[in-house]
Formats: structure tokens, C-alpha cells, sequence
């Protein structure tokens, strides 16, 4: 039986496995009772019946007794097998007429096409891993960068389930003593030591509430950061943009208001993707009609932006840059103050006071001066000053949602210890706490969750 409940599955599904287009090789996959059987139908060469499972077969794949490709068949029996069912794949070559062949045949001999996320959902439904690992191979097929593939391969590598899991089995036990108790309420007997599950409260709030403060950073791993460069005309940003990705992407000019709408860039600091976004600049009065819409977008940017480098001429009096900060402070704006433009000045920048700004960077963007230093202080921002491979880190929403619940339902036990409250009214709240802990790895679930989750795979996996 699944973790849900049901039945496994009785058909038998098939997909590409591979990206469409043309490419050296093709892989298609199949799963299910029949898998092996329809493939046999159309592989003379070898009776796969009779070979041993997780083995490679070379041949000529057939239809209708017409040889469509030369293939490689692999074959894995269940359950030793990414599904948990029987499985097949035949690795035929690149051209989308040859995969639409294979694929045809398999269907006309009893097999039909799968849905977005069948294969893994079958994985789930087998008990080959939990709904949480499930939810991490999609995340590491749509990895954009290390930070992210790392993090999907922690979780799928059961990190992740593995705290939960311990905190589930204990969480258990007390229930089981506490309800127990029940049994001899008469007798005023005490079975479970409160002491002990104060003590496993307190540590598992927390490290739930560790794990829900670290989902800003998993978001910016799994999306990426967004940053967005603000300043007056003139103030560098286009050539601040050109030395962060080293390549000549916006046009420089020495005339104010040449960056009349938004460019946008990626840069990989240590593997977390930024997307930085160049702006058109900010100035109190413009009779240009154009430039005065790129303004309005650079403000809208502004506000949507993860973290915002405002960066200034050095030459620019203290006070207008210490009223545009305070500003942004004051509306809750994460920023990093930059100094550009330090090569023009012939004295020391100490007499403009700018060291005295918390977190400023002092540079000279046209030689790309300071560069690495802006990138560090960006990664760091971020990260917090580094990525430890081992941490587990919060990268899904609906993880996020679930275990505020599980923190809610831990706060619940830990106040109704310290009311006194009776044990069948304690043994609920862990219940309840238990609840929304298999709502994550998939121990309590319902098709419209999985619909859900799995709906956002592609075909084939």
C-alpha cells in the first residue's frame, strides 16, 4: 500500500525521458506490470524475460516487422527500480520522428502516455521516497545554480525528512505513553516524563523555528536574488553594471539619462544567482517625457528589489545621500551604500566622512575597483557570510506554511504543560502537531495535494 492509502497502480505508462528536439540519443521511459512485455514485443534480438534485472541490451527495436532504430534496452525489475515498479528504457537515437515512433508503438501495445510528474508520483506512491524528497527532484532538475543544486540534493537525499523524522517517532512515544496513561487514570499512574518532553519541545521549537528563518535564504538560492541599482543620472550604474558581469551590456555616456528603461543581468557569486538591474536615474525634475517613465520604473524596481545598491558620486554632498538613505531605511528597504567614482578624487576619501556610513563600499567602477569586494559583501548580504553543504535550508512554500503549524502546534503542548492540562487534551495537540509533520513528507496527504505538487514536473520524470 502507498503512504496514502491506495492501491498501486495497474497500467502501465510511457514517456520521454529526455528533452524534445534533436540530440544524439533519446531516452524513453517506461513503468509498470507491462512495461517489460510491450518492450519484448518489439525487441527480437533478446528475450528480456529471461535476463537478469539492471542489465543493458543492444539491439534492433521493431514495428509492424519494420526495424525503426538501433537501441540500448535497460531493464530494472521492482521494486529495485526508481519507481518501485518494473521499469524499462530504451536509449534510440535523437531524431523526434524515431522517438514518436518508439513511443507510438508503445502505446498501440498497451502502454499509455504519462502525466507531468507520473514517475516520481509512483516513486512516492511506493514508498521509494517520501513527498518532501519527491518535491526535491524537481527542484534539482530546475537548478539554475550550485547553491540551488545543493540544496535539492540535500533534500532529496532525505536531510530534510530525516529531522522531521526523528521529531515524528519521538513525538510518537510520549503519545503513546500519554494515552496510556489514560488506561489507568484510576490508578494516578505516570508514564511519560514531562521533563523529558519539555525538553523535546523546547529543542524542537527551536529547530523549527531555525529551519522557518532559514527560508529567505532557500528562496534566494531556489530563485535567485534580486538586486536592483538606484542612483542619481550619471552616478555610474551602467558601468557599474558592465564591471559586475565584466562585458560591455549597457551603453556608457558621460550625458545624464542614457539609461532610459531597465537592463537586467545575471552574475553567479559562489553559486547563488543575482540578477542585477541597471535603472534608469533618479533626479528630482526631468522635461523629458521618456526619461520620466524610466523613472517611475526605476522606483517600481526599487520596491520589488530583494536588495537595493544605491550607489552615488563621491563628490555629492553628504547630506542629499544620508537624506536618500534614511528614506529607505525609514520604508524597510534592504540596501548597500557604494561610493562610486574614488579614482577621481585627488585627496584621501576620509575628509568626505564616508567610512562612517555602516556597510559602505568605496570603488571606482570604471576600474573595476572594489568589484570582488561589492560581490562579497552581495553573497554575504545574502547568505549570511557563507553556505554550510550540511545545513538544511527551507527552499519550498508549502514546507514553509506547514511548519508554522507544527511551530503553533509545539507552542500548544508547551503552554498546556505549563497550564497542567489534562492528558487527553495533551496527547491531541501532539497529535495535531503530527498532523501537519506528515503533511510534509507525505504520511498525510490527499489528491489534491498531490495533483498539486506533481502538476509542476515535466513529462518523463
Amino acid at each position: 500500500m502507498s503512504p496514502t492509502g491506495s492501491a498501486p497502480y495497474e497500467d502501465t505508462i510511457v514517456a520521454p525521458a529526455t528533452a524534445p528536439g534533436v540530440a544524439a540519443i533519446s531516452v524513453i521511459r517506461l513503468s509498470g506490470s507491462r512495461a517489460l512485455e510491450i518492450v519484448n514485443d518489439l525487441f527480437p534480438a533478446k528475450d528480456l524475460s529471461i535476463q537478469p534485472s539492471h542489465t543493458l541490451h543492444h539491439g534492433v527495436l521493431e514495428v509492424d516487422g519494420r526495424s525503426v532504430d538501433e537501441v540500448v534496452v535497460g531493464w530494472f525489475k521492482g521494486p529495485r527500480s526508481y519507481t518501485g515498479e518494473d521499469v524499462v528504457e530504451i536509449s534510440c537515437h535523437g531524431a523526434p520522428l524515431i522517438t514518436e515512433q518508439v513511443i507510438g508503438a508503445c502505446l498501440r501495445h498497451g502502454a499509455r502516455l504519462a502525466g507531468p510528474g507520473e514517475f516520481t508520483r509512483r516513486a512516492f506512491l511506493n514508498g521509494k521516497m517520501d513527498l518532501a524528497q519527491a518535491e526535491a527532484v524537481a527542484d534539482l532538475i530546475a537548478s539554475h545554480s550550485e547553491a540551488a543544486r545543493k540544496s535539492a540534493l540535500s533534500h532529496l537525499r532525505g536531510g530534510f525528512s530525516r529531522k522531521l523524522g526523528s521529531l515524528r517517532e519521538q513525538l510518537i512515544q510520549f503519545s503513546a505513553l500519554i494515552e496510556l496513561e489514560l488506561d489507568f487514570s484510576q490508578e494516578d499512574v505516570s508514564f511519560a516524563d514531562r521533563e523529558q518532553l519539555y525538553r523535546l519541545v523546547d529543542s524542537a521549537i527551536s529547530e523549527v523555528t531555525a529551519l522557518i528563518g532559514s527560508f529567505s535564504l532557500g528562496n534566494a538560492i531556489k530563485a535567485g536574488v534580486n538586486v536592483v541599482i538606484i542612483g542619481k543620472p550619471n552616478a555610474g550604474k551602467s558601468t557599474l553594471l558592465n564591471a559586475l558581469v565584466n562585458d560591455e551590456r549597457a551603453i556608457v555616456s558621460e550625458v545624464a539619462g542614457t539609461t532610459r528603461d531597465t537592463i537586467e543581468e545575471t552574475l553567479n557569486i559562489e553559486g547563488v544567482l543575482f540578477r542585477i538591474v541597471d535603472t534608469a536615474g533618479i533626479r528630482e525634475h526631468t522635461s523629458d517625457e521618456i526619461e520620466g517613465i524610466g523613472m517611475q520604473r526605476s522606483l517600481q524596481k526599487m520596491e520589488q528589489a530583494d536588495l537595493v545598491i544605491y550607489l552615488f558620486d563621491i563628490r555629492d554632498a553628504p547630506d542629499e545621500v544620508n537624506a536618500d538613505l534614511r528614506k529607505m531605511e525609514e520604508k524597510g528597504i534592504q540596501f548597500i551604500p557604494v561610493a562610486n567614482k574614488a579614482d577621481l578624487l585627488s585627496t584621501n576619501t576620509d575628509e568626505y566622512g564616508w567610512e562612517e556610513i555602516p556597510g559602505i563600499v568605496i570603488m571606482s567602477a570604471r576600474n573595476s575597483n572594489q568589484v570582488q569586494e561589492l560581490c562579497r559583501r552581495l553573497f554575504n548580504h545574502v547568505t549570511g557570510g557563507g553556505l554550510n553543504a550540511e545545513d538544511t535550508v527551507l527552499t519550498n512554500a508549502r514546507h514553509l506554511e506547514a511548519l508554522q503549524r507544527v511551530l503553533r502546534s509545539l507552542e500548544d503542548i508547551r503552554n498546556g504543560m505549563n497550564e497542567g492540562l489534562p492528558g487527553d487534551l495533551l496527547a491531541l495537540d501532539i497529535r495535531h502537531c503530527l498532523h501537519y509533520i506528515g503533511e510534509i513528507t507525505g504520511m498525510v496527504t490527499n489528491k489534491d495535494v498531490l495533483d498539486y505538487v506533481f502538476r509542476k514536473f515535466c513529462i518523463g520524470k
